[in-house]
């Protein structure tokens, strides 16, 4: 399933998960970190929950940071601990819309987005739209332990 993980994937992935221990905790969000690698592999930007707004996620925080047409992105990774939200009550255009809204290739995550606030399908339609995604379960632990405080009660 995971073939195409590299060693720098995982690498990068865990910047992304040590991004989201640095969020503000949230009873009514996850903290999540986005790291974007470019096809170089020269980190391009992050971006974390509740980085410069509560309602902010960390996928959108980061593409934010990229004026529109930006030429970096067609060879770029997104990096998400979580799996990029498909619904959102905070703003009118989840995480895996903005992204689908660049040329952004290919998308890296560890952790499915549980239903605990709404039913994720990220990485379907990331993958139904032609975007190569990979999801990454062994780092998947250290991402339910930095959202442990909304999981209580919650069986994997």
């Amino acid at each position: 399933m995971n073939a195409h993980v590299t060693d720098p994937d995982r690498a990068h992935l865990r910047r992304a998960i040590d991004l989201a221990e640095q969020c503000p905790p949230s009873r009514t969000a996850f903290s999540v970190g986005a790291v974007i690698i470019g096809g170089d592999g020269i980190l391009l930007v992050t971006g974390r929950s509740r980085e410069t707004d509560p309602r902010d996620h960390a996928e959108e925080a980061a593409l934010a940071k990229f004026p529109a047409g930006d030429a970096r992105l067609r060879g770029a990774t997104l990096y998400s601990s979580l799996e990029p939200c498909s619904t959102r009550a905070s703003r009118p255009r989840s995480c895996t819309e903005l992204i689908l809204a660049t040329p952004i290739p290919r998308i890296v995550f560890a952790w499915r987005e549980p239903d605990l606030f709404v039913d994720c399908q990220g990485a379907e339609l990331l993958r139904a739209a032609g975007r190569e995604v990979i999801e990454v379960p062994e780092l998947a632990h250290l991402v339910r332990r930095t959202n442990a405080h909304l999981l209580a009660g919650i069986r994997e």
